[in-house]
């Protein structure tokens, strides 16, 4: 097409708002910009076409014709364009995709190109809205929200946010080296040089870089694997490893980078103090021995100042903090400069400072001038102020030291230079203990004096022991401050080139400056100067200021200033940490620390960062704080390292990381790294540390909220758990390994609330969250028609769940019908060998009521289902009466009715629920019922032994029935009930006529109850006559005993197998006294009874009267024992092969379950499930 049309806003006035000819451009909207202005107005303009659904205040665009070819542009002005926040936090347009389907005639889809998708537009849009949105995204700036997180307050006001402009150089290169180097270098690499040697202080910083150069390849895959919001490595681990580790590690790194403030301040006070300005000391040590304690309180004091103004500054003004960075890092500059500019003078002219020793002892030279015993004035020998140091007095005569009187005094260079070859001297260690004397080997000494007095006398001597574990803990926060660049990767104009780039630079410019500082010290001092920590054989200088050129001063101030920078930082960046921790909202107990002031300054979560500081200032010694801090610093370094492992092993989608130099085994032998520089620093830190990662781990995966963030350890799950079913075969368990699999079938009412809670409560106390539960549930419907409804349903049984502590699946299925729907259940639930073995249901309570007879017959059908699928079945009667998880049962009994062999289940049940607290206080009572030809007492015997080789403990009882003439009571009730099936069958009754009805057949079974009991002689006839018909019958259901089970035989060992049915007989000599005392008292009412019933009688199925009177004679016992039982486990009878009779079962049911409270029928699976063997 050669034309187009331009749709022109038109202004208030009725002009035209602009418009560019070479452009795709629309004219820019005049009303006030939402934060997407500009950008959403081209992205209109550069799609196919479409006209949006236009609001009925808008005002009426402007069709301009234009001739510019196969150019369609459109555009429009309306007076209010809101902005839809979607639960993701990503914005999402009005879509000007789709068509409202309420308004199609009047507005049609114009774009044909698009047609075809045309009704998705709305959830899909088109691939130039998608583009146009990815470059409207800007990184947020640090401790705001991340990206995913809606702002809430975002609005017309919000200002246009300012597009980052930092490189590599300035954003990552130099904040990382700032951060690296240090206050340990200052300070103690030189002590650690000569402590190890050349050698291995090599080995420690080999180690300790390589570990953060591994550490580093980790994290820029991480870094380039999409966009990293400001948030550095809390963010960077959280998202990579979930929630609880992300919370466990954020927190971890927040200590860390407390205590590295701690020990900045402290690095700070040390200097000020030993170096700077001693006078201003508030405790003076009186003795020499003293003089330890009185340096710590003097830490202790002024680092609190320190510590308070520091904080006073962040909380005033955190701008001043980031504007000096750089004069902090020049500090740190110079000074390495300075360093290196005397090693290299030190070739031509080494500087002037002498050490004196006294034998082969190194003394303190601050209370004295000259390195001499005497000195000659005037012709006269007098003694010197070091005579004084070591005699009791200025006379020559006066009595001395031994060792002082039989060794001289010797001065030698500390700084020989790097030509002298004291580099070969310095490459062994001299680790020593508390006290140990600093000795140069060389020097010949003469013993003498007590060893005991030396700490009394002006020697040199280690304040700590010393060994090689203790030196890696004390040098490694030397090489942390890796993650600068990452936390500034919001400032950055391309974080995924500069991080790796500029991180990988600074730690590698950082180590090898380390590696030549061990070479160049210990090539250019002397040992005895390299291992005086505190430089009180020079005078109280810096050691490593001695080396320095032009002055070492300038290690001095740099080294104060670059200390008090650090600390600085380090208060200015942990409380914005621990900030955005508390605003993830993952840790509850946080979330204070979440605000702040306006501006959004961390108040609360400085607070407690200076409050955490603190600690670590009462510790006051640099050497005991440095390895905390390097505690948390390497389990933060540590899961950097997993997270890249696992992302790369588990070879997910989304991980495709623009850094391509990573691999998991570097990972892995980072993260193994990591451990091990943990325990070596100090195996009880690493213990600590590991506890407390622990503790916030457990808490947050308890109390925490539920986040979703796509993280490696959710698809390390998935993994594992795909590994462990396909390892897990799906043929049955051992016996001993089984337990019940549960999958229970709630159902829901109206409104899609749960019936029966206490369906779940029984489930946890049965299970106590050990082994599989799946919570189904079935709806009526289609899928499409139901969907919302299928979600709100599981919605509200997972709620259910948790409200009852049910740990388990839940399970939701919409199904054409009922009976469908639990099929499908009851085959299909779970996966592999994670499938369901026993089915929990309630009892349908209301079924006589119901309307619909389709419920009770969907219960028999499930029960049929179990059957076939060879799962045990648990019916729960009075479900609503059952205990619940808080609930404590007081003294009381669990009464099993053990009539057949199911496999075990009745003996395993009540065991697993006395695990719980809820049943703990109760009692196991086992009932069983004797045969014709059991001897009782031989039975008792014979099952107390059975249960003393299950390791049960149980009360059992023998229960005696005898095998009485069925009573009038009996055919009554039979009659009753298939005149009410028949009369339901054959008559379309409405609800009120079949009540009627139901109550008439009510009435009259009552009147025909006083006429219970019958004749002996005519109701014998009947009960021989029944016999003979149920032999005959092969559809005939059995009420107790089920062929798929195992009869009484199995416990009494017998080879033999019981009767297809149970007769409920004691012994012959009973049976006979029975009947003639039933004869006696009730023979004429007997006879009137069979003649005017005889005709209804006969009529009656006979098998249905059998059955009828088996449920009354084992309700009696049954009712008659075990009444006020807390819970009664049964045996189910199994339904009727005839369909014909599953209402007759329904009704059987009842009377076998009426008078009692809470009821357990049980119905096993077909297995063993419980076995005597170890």
């Amino acid at each position: 097409m050669g034309e187009r049309f331009v749709v022109v806003p038109v202004d208030g006035g009725g002009g035209v708002a602009g418009e560019d000819e070479h452009s795709d451009a629309v004219v820019s909207d005049p009303a006030p910009d939402t934060g997407s202005g500009g950008r959403e107005e081209e992205k209109e303009a550069g799609e196919d076409s479409v006209f949006e659904q236009q609001d009925p205040n808008a005002v009426v665009p402007i069709l301009e014709y234009n001739r510019e070819p196969n150019k369609y542009v459109s555009s429009q002005r309306v007076k209010e364009r809101p902005r839809c926040e979607e639960s993701d936090g990503v914005p999402k347009e009005n879509s000007p995709f789709i068509n409202n389907t309420d308004n199609d005639k009047g507005n049609s889809y114009d774009g044909t190109n698009m047609a075809l998708f045309e009704e998705e537009m709305d959830s899909n849009p088109m691939v130039s809205s998608l583009l146009n949105k990815l470059a409207n995204y800007t990184n947020l700036t640090q401790g705001a929200q991340e990206h995913e997180e809606a702002d809430d307050d975002e609005g017309p006001k919000k200002k246009a946010v300012k597009s980052p402009q930092m490189g590599t150089f300035m954003g990552v290169y130099l904040p990382c080296l700032q951060n690296i180097l240090g206050v340990i270098l200052f300070l103690r690499l030189t002590w650690i040089v000569g402590t190890a040697g050349i050698l291995e202080s090599l080995a420690i910083v080999g180690l300790c870089c390589s570990c953060t150069m591994l550490t580093a390849i980790s994290m820029s895959a991480i870094a380039t694997n999409g966009v990293v919001p400001a948030g550095g490595s809390y963010y960077m681990i959280s998202r990579s490893l979930g929630p609880e580790f992300g919370g466990a590690v954020g927190l971890c790194f927040y200590l860390g980078t407390t205590f590295a403030g701690s020990m900045y301040i402290l690095g700070t006070i040390e200097i000020l103090l030993t170096y700077i300005v001693p006078k201003i000391a508030i405790f003076v040590a009186e003795r020499k021995e003293d003089e330890v304690d009185a340096l710590l309180n003097n830490m202790r004091v002024y680092g609190t100042g320190c510590l308070a103004l520091m904080s006073l500054v962040v909380f005033v003004g955190v701008k001043y903090v980031n504007k000096l960075a750089l004069v902090f890092l020049a500090c740190v500059i110079l000074s390495i400069l300075a360093i290196y500019a005397g090693v290299i003078k030190t070739i031509f002219e080494p500087p002037d400072f002498p050490v004196c020793l006294l034998g082969n002892r190194t003394l303190q030279n601050h209370n004295f001038d000259k390195c001499s015993k005497f000195e000659v004035i005037g012709n006269l020998t007098v003694t010197t102020k070091l005579w004084q140091l070591f005699c009791d007095g200025p006379d020559l005569n006066a009595t001395c030291n031994e060792y002082f009187v039989n060794n001289n005094v010797t001065e030698v260079q500390g700084i020989p230079g790097l030509t002298s070859g004291v580099i070969s001297e310095n490459m062994w260690s001299e680790y020593g203990p508390l006290g140990m004397l600093v000795e140069n080997k060389k020097l010949p000494s003469v013993a003498g004096g007590d060893p005991a007095r030396d700490i009394y006398l002006p020697y040199v001597m280690n304040d700590i022991t010393s060994f090689f574990t203790l030196l890696v803990g004390i040098y490694f926060p030397s090489v942390t401050g890796i993650m600068a660049g990452s936390n500034r990767s919001g400032d950055l104009r391309d974080a995924q080139k500069s991080i790796p780039i500029g991180t990988i630079l600074a730690i590698a410019t950082t180590s090898i400056i380390y590696v030549t500082c061990v070479v160049l010290f210990g090539g250019c001092i002397e040992g005895i100067l390299l291992r005086d920590k505190f430089g009180d054989s020079v005078k109280g200088n810096l050691v490593i200021g001695t080396l320095s050129w032009p002055s070492p001063w300038v290690i001095v101030i740099g080294s104060f200033f670059s200390c008090c920078g650090a600390g600085l930082q380090s208060l200015t960046g942990a409380p914005r940490l621990l900030q955005a921790i508390a605003r993830d909202g993952i840790v509850p107990f946080l979330q204070v620390f979440g605000h702040g002031k306006a501006n959004g300054e961390p108040t609360w979560a400085l607070l407690l960062t200076a409050g955490i500081c603190e600690i670590g200032i009462l510790i006051a010694s640099l050497d005991a704080v440095a390895p905390i801090l390097s505690m948390f610093f390497l389990m933060c370094y540590l899961f950097v390292n997993l997270a890249c492992a696992v992302q790369t092993l588990l070879r997910t989608p989304n991980w495709r990381p623009r850094f391509k130099y990573y691999h998991w085994a570097l990972s892995f032998l980072g993260m193994s790294l990591c451990l091990a520089l943990m325990f070596i620093s100090s195996w009880y830190y690493a213990i600590v540390a590991i506890a407390i990662a622990g503790c916030i781990y457990k808490y947050i995966e308890y109390r925490g909220a539920e986040k979703e963030w796509g993280d490696g350890i959710r698809g390390l799950s998935l993994n594992a758990a795909r590994y462990a079913l396909i390892r897990l075969e799906e043929a049955p368990p051992h016996t001993k390994n089984w337990r019940p699999q549960l999958l229970v079938l709630l159902n829901l009412d109206s409104d899609q609330v749960v019936k029966h809670p206490r369906l779940l409560s029984f489930t946890t106390q049965l299970k106590a969250g050990k082994g599989l539960t799946i919570v189904g549930n079935v709806l009526e419907g289609t899928y499409l028609t139901k969907e919302a409804e299928a979600k709100s349903a599981e919605q509200n049984i997972k709620a259910a769940m948790s409200a009852e502590r049910t740990k388990g699946f839940c399970h939701v299925v919409v199904s054409s019908n009922l009976r469908d729907g639990f099929s499908h259940l009851i085959q299909s639930a779970g996966l592999g060998g994670m499938k369901h073995n026993s089915v929990l249901m309630a009892w349908p309570g209301n079924w006589k009521q119901s309307n619909d007879p389709q419920s009770w017959k969907n219960f028999i059908e499930t029960i049929r289902e179990t059957t076939a699928a060879h799962q045990a079945l648990l019916v729960a009667k009075n479900v609503d009466s059952f205990p619940t998880n808080q609930d404590r049962l007081g003294e009381g009994t669990i009464d099993v009715w053990w009539v057949v062999h199911d496999g075990g289940m009745l003996m395993l049940l009540p065991f697993l629920l006395r695990q719980h607290k809820v049943w703990r206080k109760c009692k196991m009572r086992i009932f069983t019922v004797a045969q014709m030809d059991d001897n009782s007492i031989q039975m008792k015997k014979d099952l107390q032994m059975f249960l003393y080789h299950l390791r049960l403990d149980a009360e059992v009882e023998v229960v005696e029935m005898h095998d009485n003439d069925i009573s009038a009571f009996t055919y009554e009730k039979t009659l009753m009930m298939e005149q009410r099936s028949q009369m339901l069958k054959q008559m379309q009754l409405s609800r009120t006529e079949r009540e009627r009805e139901i109550q008439s057949i009510t009435d009259e079974s009552r009147s025909s109850i006083r006429r219970k009991n019958q004749g002996a002689a005519q109701t014998s006839n009947l009960s021989r006559q029944s016999s003979q018909t149920e032999d005959t019958q092969e559809d005939e259901a059995q009420l107790i005993h089920d062929r798929n089970t195992a009869s009484h035989a199995t416990i009494n060992d017998k080879a033999e197998t019981g009767p297809e049915r149970v007769h409920m007989t004691w012994t012959k000599d009973k049976l006979f006294t029975e009947r003639n005392r039933n004869r006696e008292g009730n023979a004429n009412v007997a006879v009137r009874d069979l003649f005017n019933m005889k005709p209804e009688w006969e009529s009656l199925n006979q098998s249905n009267v059998r059955r009828m009177h088996t449920a009354i004679k084992l309700n009696e016992v049954v009712v008659n024992k075990s009444q006020g039982a807390h819970l009664v486990l049964l045996n189910m009878p199994g339904p009727p092969r005839n369909r014909g009779g599953d209402e007759n079962y329904m009704e059987f049911l009842e009377v076998l379950l009426e008078g009692l409270n809470r009821v357990l029928l049980v119905r096993g699976g077909g297995r063993e499930v419980i076995t005597i063997y170890s």
